[in-house]
């Protein structure tokens, strides 16, 4: 088939580890459902005030699309933050320091796409925030 549709339905949401009383995320990993074979692609909702890992990939780029709220993204070394809103992107190349927010009192949902897909983990950093 040349072509694959995900509804909404189909994606299973993975609450991520938190701490006891920390705000959540959650993902629907979208690579195996849309048979991606050269990328990756997830989607991530945070709650208001959860963050990720601050990480960097050796070899992979990410692209951040916010579909809602607003993106708290903290890039380079030393971090610097930059908000993106509804629309917006960030593209973060190879070996880029990285670290997500949601610094707003609403969820935050975002499409994140990764080329080419590394087999390996991503290197976890100190958090900036």
């Amino acid at each position: 088939m040349g072509f694959r549709v995900v509804r909404p339905q189909q994606c299973k949401w993975i609450t991520r580890p938190h701490e006891p009383g920390e705000p959540a995320r959650h993902v629907a990993e979208l690579s195996a459902v849309a048979n991606f074979h050269h990328t990756r692609g997830n989607l991530w909702r945070y709650e208001p005030g959860a963050k990720g890992r601050r990480h960097r990939h050796r070899l992979q780029e990410e692209t951040f699309v916010v579909l809602s709220g607003i993106l708290s993204m903290y890039v380079e070394d030393p971090a610097e933050r930059h908000d993106i809103p509804a629309g917006g992107l960030i593209h973060v190349a190879p070996g880029t320091p990285l670290q997500a927010a949601n610094n707003a009192d609403h969820d935050l949902v975002v499409y994140a796409y990764g080329y080419p897909p590394e087999e390996e983990h991503a290197e976890i950093l100190e958090p900036v925030i």
